[in-house]
C-alpha cells in the first residue's frame, strides 16, 4: 500500500482550493486556562457542508476528467461525508447517489437531500451499508467515493493540517477524532512530511475503541455494535489508514461518553461556536490528559458542526 506523498497532498490542496474554505483558527482563554498551555482550534466547523469531509471528497470528484463523472458518485455514510460528496458532485455538475443508515440524524439526511442527492436509507451496520452501496453503483453506474479508504481521500484531508501547521508552524502537538482514519491518517502524514517534530495524537470514544486497540496490538481490531454520542465516528479503522497511523501517530487517547458531552459543552459555552460530539473527542483527549500538554502549544482540529438541534445532549 502506497501512502499519499507530500506532492500528493500539494496537488490535492491545488485541486480543491476554490471549493473549500481555508477555516479560521480560534483560541480560547479559558481552555488555556483549564489545560495551562496555548490552544489553537482549526475550525472545520465552518467549512463547506460543515465538516473537514468537504477536502476529501472534492479531491476524489475533481480528480476524474469531465467526461469520466457522467454517472455521477456513490458513497455510504453516517453523514458529513455524504454531504461532502453530495456538494462536491454538484459543483462537478453531476448526481450524487448516497446510502445513509437509519440511525443518521435527520439534518444530516436533509443536508444531502439539500445538495441534490438521491438516499438510500439501509439497516444501520457497515455490511448493509456496503451491499446497499454496491446495489446503487449495479444500477446507475456511479463511481464509488469511499468515505476513508483511499489514498485521494486521505490526501484531501490532510490540507486541512497543511494549512494548520503553515499557520502555526510551531506546534508541540496536534490532536484529531479517528474514525475510519482519513482525517488522523491524513493529518500524521502532513506532519510527518513537514513539521516531523510536532506530535499527532488520536482521540476515540471508549465505547467505538477499535483503532485504539489496534494500535496497541499492531494489527487490526474491530468492534462490535458500536455506540457512541459521537455519530461521525462509528465506523472501523481502514487498512491503509491504519497502516500510516501505525507510522506516524504518537499515541491514542479514549475518552468517555460523558467526557465527549462536557468538552462539546464546554466549547458551545465557552467559544460560542457550534461543534458535534464527534469534534468534541478531541476536546474531552485534551482535558483528560491536560498535563501532557501543559506549557505546549497544541493544535486541534475541530471536525464538524453539524448537530441534530433538538436532540442535545445537555
Amino acid at each position: 500500500m502506497e501512502f499519499p506523498s507530500l506532492s500528493d497532498i500539494k496537488r490535492a490542496h491545488t485541486r480543491i482550493n476554490k471549493y473549500i474554505y481555508n477555516t479560521q483558527i480560534m483560541t480560547s482563554s479559558t481552555i488555556n486556562e483549564i489545560v495551562g498551555g496555548e490552544v489553537f482550534f482549526k475550525c472545520e466547523n465552518f467549512q463547506k457542508v460543515g465538516a473537514f469531509k468537504m477536502r476529501g471528497a472534492t479531491n476524489v470528484i475533481m480528480s476524474y476528467r469531465p467526461e469520466e463523472r457522467l454517472n455521477g458518485f456513490a458513497t455510504h455514510s453516517s453523514g458529513n461525508h455524504a454531504q461532502a460528496v453530495a456538494k462536491a458532485a454538484a459543483d462537478a455538475g453531476v448526481k450524487a447517489y448516497i446510502v445513509m443508515p437509519s440511525n443518521a440524524p435527520q439534518v444530516k439526511v436533509d443536508a444531502v437531500k439539500g445538495y441534490g442527492a438521491e438516499v438510500t436509507i439501509c439497516e444501520p451496520t457497515e455490511e448493509a451499508r456496503a451491499e446497499a452501496c454496491k446495489k446503487v453503483i449495479e444500477r446507475t453506474g456511479a463511481i464509488q467515493v469511499h468515505p476513508y479508504h483511499d489514498a485521494r481521500i486521505i490526501a484531501g484531508q490532510a490540507t486541512a493540517a497543511k494549512e494548520f501547521i503553515e499557520e502555526q508552524p510551531e506546534l508541540d502537538f496536534m490532536i484529531t477524532p479517528v474514525g475510519g482514519g482519513g482525517l488522523a491518517a491524513g493529518s500524521a502524514l502532513t506532519l510527518g512530511h513537514v513539521s516531523p517534530t510536532t506530535k499527532m495524537i488520536l482521540a476515540e470514544p471508549e465505547a467505538v475503541n477499535d483503532t485504539y486497540k489496534s494500535f496497541k496490538s499492531g494489527k487490526l481490531e474491530g468492534v462490535k455494535d458500536p455506540k457512541s454520542i459521537a455519530d461521525g465516528l462509528l465506523v472501523s479503522v481502514g487498512e491503509l489508514n491504519f497502516a500510516i497511523i501505525k507510522e506516524y501517530v504518537h499515541d491514542i487517547y479514549c475518552v468517555s461518553e460523558q467526557e465527549i458531552v462536557d468538552a462539546m459543552r464546554l466549547v458551545w459555552e465557552r467559544m460560542k461556536i457550534v461543534i458535534e460530539p464527534s469534534s468534541a473527542v478531541a476536546v474531552a483527549a485534551l482535558i483528560k490528559h491536560k498535563e501532557v500538554f501543559a506549557g505546549k502549544k497544541t493544535g486541534i482540529i475541530i471536525t464538524g458542526g453539524n448537530v441534530q438541534l433538538n436532540e442535545l445532549p445537555f
